[in-house]
C-alpha cells in the first residue's frame, strides 16, 4: 500500500526541511542566511529532478524549452530547473512573473541571480508591469509550468486566467512542477479546468492527494510521478495517511490461503439474493463471481422462473427460493450462511422492496452486514427511510448513478467521493464507489483508492461479479472492510485477465467471473515469481 497524502501532510513534509516560509520575516543575520540556504539546497534538488525529467522528454532533439516562473517558491522551482538545463547545454528562455518589480520571494530572488549568473539576460524575459510578456508556443516544444503550484490558494483570474488558456490554446508538451497552476490539491467542487494549466507530465513534490484519482482531474494532470527528494525519513513516517493506494503486496498480505486439509465446510458459505424474470443473468454472474471467490458453499436464493437457469448455468451453487414466480418477494432462508449479498437483478416491485425492508430489519436486529448492491441500492431509493436499516459494516457498491439515487446528485467525483465520506460515517457503512480508480470508504473516514482498474470492466454485469466476489470473500471470514478492498482489486485483475485473452472491448462479465481464479492465484503467486 502506498500513502496518498492530505494537503496538511504534505505541507508538513515541506516544512519539516524548508520551514515555514512566512517564518523568514522574523529572521535576520546569520538565522536567515541559514534558512535560506538550506532552503536553496531543496531547491536546488527539485530544479535538478525537473530538469532530469525535462530532458528525458526532449531526447536528442532540439526542442525548444520555455519555462514559466511565478514570484514565491514554484517560481524558485522554475528558474533553479532552468539554471540546471542550461548546465547541460539546453538554451531554456525563463518567462518571470514579477509584478510591480519587487514581488519575488527571498526564494525566488536568489534562484533569479542564480539563473542569469548561469544562462545570462538574454534567456530572461521578467514581466514587472501588467504587460504581460509571453512566448510564440508551438506543438514541438516543451513548457514548464513554474507559475504557482500549491501555494495559490484560489482560482486563477485576470491575466494569470489569461497565461493559463494560451498554455493550453497552442498544444505545446507542459511539465507542471508540484501541480497544474490553477488545480487545487483539494477534493474541489466546481472548478473550471479551462482555467487551469493542462499538463501532460506532473511532477509532484511529495506524493499524490486523493484530487489525482478524480477522473475531472485526469486532463489537468496528464501522466503524474513523484519526484525522489531528500525529506527526512522520520517526518514521512510519522505522517499516519488515512487514505492509501491499493497494490498487489497488500492485497496479498489479506487475501485467504487454504488449508490442504481444509473441506468446503471450514471454507464459509454465501448466499446471494438475486435475479428476477428478465435479470436472472444478474444472478447467475453474481454466483458464479462467488463460487470463484474460494468459498465453500453458494447459495443463489431468486424467483421460481431462476430455478432451469440457476442449476444449469451455475451447478456447483445451490438454488432455493421463497416461491415468487418473477420476483423476490421474502428475503428469508435456513441457510447458514457466513456472507450474504443482496441485489443483482431483483427488481424493484412493490413486493421486493417490502420484503427488502423486512430482511434489512432483521439484519439489523441481528448486526448481520450485507453486501448491497445495483437494484437493492435502488430499492432503497425508492423508500429512503430504509437507509437507516442497513445494518453496521454493511458494504454498498454502487455506480455513480446509483449513489446519486440514493443520496443526491453530485456534480462531480470529487463531490461524490465527499459526500460518501459523510454518509459512511453516518450510516456506519462501507460505500464502494466504483470507478477507474474505485474509492472503498470506511466508516472511520479512510479510503482506499484501487490501483487494478481496467476499462475492459466498463461492461454490463461487471458489478454482479463484484458483490458476488465480495460476498465470498466475507463468508471466507474477512472483515467485510478488507473483503470489499480485496474484492476491489482481484476483480480489476481479473478484467486484465479477461482482457489478455478477448480483448479490452470484447471482454464480457462472463469473462471476468471466470477470470476471478487465475486473478486470486496471480496475486498470491507474484511474490514467489519475482
Amino acid at each position: 500500500m502506498r500513502n496518498i497524502y492530505t494537503p496538511g501532510d504534505i505541507e508538513r513534509v515541506l516544512d519539516s526541511i524548508l520551514g515555514r516560509t512566512e517564518d523568514l520575516k522574523s529572521l535576520t543575520g546569520t538565522a536567515l542566511k541559514d534558512a535560506l540556504a538550506r532552503r536553496a539546497e531543496f531547491i536546488h534538488a527539485v530544479g535538478g529532478a525537473v530538469a532530469t525529467e525535462v530532458l528525458a522528454e526532449r531526447g536528442d532533439s532540439d526542442m525548444r524549452v520555455v519555462v514559466f516562473a511565478g514570484d514565491a517558491i514554484n517560481g524558485a522551482y522554475a528558474l533553479e530547473t532552468a539554471s540546471v538545463l542550461h548546465s547541460h547545454g539546453c538554451p531554456a528562455e525563463v518567462y518571470l512573473i514579477n509584478i510591480g518589480g519587487n514581488l519575488l520571494g527571498p526564494d525566488t530572488r536568489l534562484a533569479r541571480g542564480r539563473f542569469v549568473e548561469a544562462a545570462g539576460e538574454e534567456y530572461l524575459f521578467e514581466t514587472i508591469d501588467l504587460n504581460l510578456r509571453m512566448p510564440d508556443m508551438a506543438p514541438g516544444m516543451i513548457v514548464v509550468d513554474g507559475l504557482f503550484g500549491r501555494e495559490y490558494k484560489t482560482p486563477l483570474r485576470g491575466g494569470y486566467q489569461a497565461m493559463a488558456r494560451r498554455i493550453n490554446e497552442q498544444g505545446a508538451k507542459v511539465i507542471s512542477i508540484d501541480l497544474p497552476s490553477g488545480m487545487s490539491p483539494e477534493l474541489s467542487v466546481g472548478m473550471i479546468n479551462r482555467n487551469i494549466v493542462h499538463a501532460h507530465l506532473t511532477l509532484t513534490l511529495v506524493g499524490p492527494t486523493l484530487a489525482f484519482y478524480m477522473p475531472e482531474n485526469a486532463e489537468l494532470l496528464g501522466r503524474w510521478k513523484t519526484l525522489v527528494l531528500p525529506y527526512p525519513r522520520e517526518v514521512l513516517k510519522s505522517i499516519k495517511c488515512h487514505s492509501r493506494l491499493v497494490d498487489g503486496a497488500g492485497i496479498r498480505a489479506v487475501v485467504p490461503r487454504r488449508d490442504p486439509f481444509a473441506s468446503k465446510a471450514d471454507l464459509g458459505t454465501a448466499l446471494i439474493y438475486a435475479g428476477s424474470y428478465g435479470m436472472l443473468g444478474a444472478a447467475v454472474l453474481a454466483a458464479r463471481a462467488a463460487t470463484r471467490s474460494g468459498c465453500g458453499k453458494v447459495v443463489c436464493h431468486g424467483p421460481r422462473c431462476a430455478f432451469y437457469v440457476m442449476q444449469t448455468s451455475v451447478p456447483s451453487a445451490m438454488f432455493e427460493t421463497d416461491g415468487g414466480d418473477m420476483d423476490i418477494k421474502r428475503f428469508e432462508s435456513n441457510v447458514e450462511a457466513d456472507g450474504i449479498g443482496v441485489g443483482p437483478g431483483i427488481g424493484r416491485s412493490d413486493a421486493t422492496i417490502q420484503g427488502l425492508e423486512q430482511m434489512l430489519k432483521l439484519a439489523g436486529a441481528n448486526r448481520q452486514p450485507l453486501v448491497l448492491d445495483a437494484d437493492a441500492l435502488n430499492c432503497i431509493a425508492m423508500r429512503p427511510s430504509m437507509l437507516d436499516l442497513i445494518p453496521p459494516r454493511s458494504v454498498l457498491t454502487p455506480h455513480a448513478g446509483e449513489f446519486d439515487r440514493l443520496f443526491g446528485i453530485q456534480p462531480s467525483a470529487s463531490a461524490r467521493l465527499l459526500k460518501a465520506i459523510e454518509v459512511s460515517a453516518r450510516y456506519q457503512v462501507i460505500v464502494v464507489l466504483k470507478g477507474h480508480y474505485t474509492q472503498t470508504v470506511w466508516p472511520n473516514g479512510s479510503v482506499a483508492v484501487n490501483s487494478s482498474g481496467t476499462e475492459a470492466l466498463a461492461t454490463a454485469g461487471s458489478g454482479d461479479v463484484l458483490s458476488g466476489l465480495i460476498t465470498g470473500l466475507i463468508a471466507q471470514h474477512l472483515s467485510p472492510e478488507i473483503a470489499a478492498v480485496a474484492g476491489v482489486y482481484i476483480h480489476g485483475i481479473a478484467g486484465r485477465i479477461a482482457a489478455e485473452e478477448h480483448g479490452i472491448a470484447g471482454t464480457t462479465a462472463e469473462d471476468i467471473a471466470a477470470a476471478v481464479g487465475p486473478a486470486i492465484e496471480a496475486i498470491q503467486t507474484a511474490q514467489q515469481k519475482k
